[in-house]
């Protein structure tokens, strides 16, 4: 018979323990917000860089627009406008809330479908909620003979360009 002595080492079993189970669990859930406060660190310092086009739009040659015609440009919400004064350009975005207005040639104004406000082909308002005229855009004739329009620059009403 042999006997066991109190000094001899237990044999470790496979299985974990609780302790060890928990610290793992501790461990792991650090980890992981520690990993998505990083994600956000990193969302946070990378700059949100909007690219948007330039304000300056080529128009085409000035032939594309007949007297009396005013041709909206949809991409970039510009009305160009040939009248017997000359050429000129208005936004076409509407200064109550910033709908894009839509020409009406049998009324002979420009519409906003949204809230009903009309102005006339020079840009005056006529009826409805906006608080201001559209504005007169900068335009000019480049050295091509293309007509180009600053969507970024406003002018007084009235000063046309004269070719």
């Amino acid at each position: 018979m042999t006997a066991t002595t109190q000094h001899e080492p237990l044999q470790k079993s496979a299985e974990l323990d609780r302790r060890e189970f928990f610290t793992k669990i501790g461990l792991g859930s650090l980890g992981i917000a520690a990993a998505g406060t990083l994600a956000f660190y990193y969302q946070y310092l990378s700059p949100n860089v909007l690219f948007e086009p330039s304000p300056i739009v080529n128009a085409g040659a000035l032939d594309r627009y007949p007297l009396g015609s005013v041709t909206l440009d949809v991409n970039s919400a510009i009305y160009l406008i040939h009248i017997a004064d000359g050429y000129f350009s208005l936004s076409a975005i509407c200064t109550h809330l910033g709908c894009v207005t839509a020409w009406k040639p049998e009324l002979k104004m420009i519409a906003c479908p949204c809230h009903g406000s009309r102005f006339n082909i020079e840009g005056q308002k006529l009826a409805g909620p906006a608080p201001k005229p559209l504005p007169w855009l900068k335009a000019w004739v480049n050295d091509d003979g293309e007509l180009m329009v600053d969507r970024s620059i406003t002018i007084p009403q009235f000063q046309f360009l004269r070719v």
